[in-house]
């Protein structure tokens, strides 16, 4: 004989079961709590022991299993003396707790904060991002650096830092490959005569990004100059409007914070925007000229490009950090 058909379990205790444990449902049980009155706040909205618990302690009561309400058109009952009762006013459900507010303080946005937050998001709905990395071995920049930065300082009263070597070398590779120094517009792709850097900069109060114009007309020394200016004029809000926008490609350093690397967010309307990494020491296997290998102690920083593969594919993206990778590690001693 076929076995007995099983009675389906009310929807309502399902969902109960899925949004509590055993141990909750037993505290209900023992205190005639409905759990559909609970609010929980674990994953998912499940009912934890705090909510159960919180929920009696708010003196809500219980809120059991209603008793069964007359059918629509049953008779009344009649009384004692024959008179006709009412039937009973269904019980009145007990309300849910409003929902703890997180401790915590609310501060307006600042502008900056809000024009910030919109060219994100923007950008994200605009551009196609992809990113690829490049590790690029810098030892010699960094020995060449170490030689040089004082006289550098003396003869030029600037500080020698390593952000114009990842300028310069990005400049080059813009000018072997000028795609990535276009825009999409509406009409086509717009190649840019000149290469306008952008450089990222930090504030306290959020981010700027002020534009080093024709930068592909300055030699080493005039990028230094440049950047240190641009930076310092950032940081003590002397930038004019003009000093904010033009820009045809970004370059930005969370490395300077110890970030090994980052993915950054195209600056629109640019095609792409060069992430500089923080230099960490590690070992590398090398090659000498004989093709002997062997493991060496090397400087090296971790190149992101991001850029919008709506104009610019993969793998002219690859070459133009390649590019870039070649040119940084066979640096001569140009810092003039």
């Amino acid at each position: 004989p076929a076995p007995p058909p099983t009675t389906p379990t009310p929807k309502h205790e399902e969902d109960e079961h899925a949004r509590s444990s055993p141990l909750v449902r037993k505290i209900a049980r023992e205190h005639n709590v409905d759990l559909s009155h609970v609010e929980g706040t674990g994953l998912g909205g499940r009912i934890t022991k705090q909510d159960i618990l919180a929920f009696i302690e708010s003196g809500s009561g219980a809120t059991g299993v209603s008793p069964v309400q007359p059918q629509a058109g049953a008779p009344s009952k009649l009384g004692l003396g024959g008179e006709v009762s009412a039937p009973p006013a269904p019980p009145v459900p007990a309300q849910r707790p409003a929902p703890a507010a997180i401790p915590g303080d609310l501060v307006p946005m600042t502008n900056m904060r809000k024009i910030i937050a919109q060219r994100m998001i923007e950008s994200r709905r605009t551009s196609a991002h992809v990113h690829c990395m490049f590790e690029v071995d810098i030892t010699r920049i960094v020995n060449l650096r170490n030689k040089l930065k004082s006289s550098f300082e003396q003869r030029n009263g600037a500080r020698l830092t390593f952000m114009p070597f990842f300028v310069r070398a990005a400049i080059i590779g813009l000018q072997q490959f000028p795609i990535v120094n276009a825009s999409l517009e509406a009409e086509g792709i717009r190649y840019h005569r000149h290469v306008n850097v952008g450089i990222a900069v930090a504030l306290d109060w959020g981010l700027i990004v002020p534009v080093l114009k024709n930068a592909d007309e300055l030699n080493f020394l005039g990028l230094q100059r440049g950047i240190t200016d641009l930076g310092e004029r950032a940081r003590n809000k002397k930038l004019k409007p003009e000093e904010v926008e033009g820009s045809t490609f970004t370059v930005t350093n969370p490395g300077q914070f110890g970030a090994v690397f980052g993915l950054p967010i195209i600056n629109q309307p640019n095609s792409a925007i060069m992430g500089v990494g923080g230099i960490t020491k590690m070992p590398l296997v090398v090659t000498d000229k004989d093709g002997a290998d062997s493991i060496a102690i090397r400087s090296v920083v971790h190149l992101t490009l991001g850029y919008d593969h709506r104009l610019i594919d993969g793998a002219v993206a690859d070459q133009f950090m390649a590019f870039v990778k070649k040119t940084l590690e066979g640096w001569g001693e140009d810092v003039g």
